[in-house]
């Protein structure tokens, strides 16, 4: 199990990341244009933010 959750936060943690990026160059938000500005965009801000969080508990469990 604790695999997929990887994965799926390395995923969210490159999406939120290029989403950051675009809006830094060109002031284009990604996940806005795709899912509008309802609750499923702050879900996946959400997400994103959880699996920011976790690639932390990851670091910091392989710095031990």
């Amino acid at each position: 199990m604790r695999n997929v959750v990887d994965w799926v936060a390395k995923v969210l943690v490159i999406v939120g990341a290029l989403n950051w990026g675009l809006m830094g160059v060109w002031n284009y938000n990604l996940v806005t244009s795709l899912l509008g500005t309802g609750t499923l965009t702050t879900v996946v801000y959400d997400l994103v933010g959880l699996s920011a969080l976790w690639m932390i508990y990851m670091l910091y469990e392989e710095m031990k």
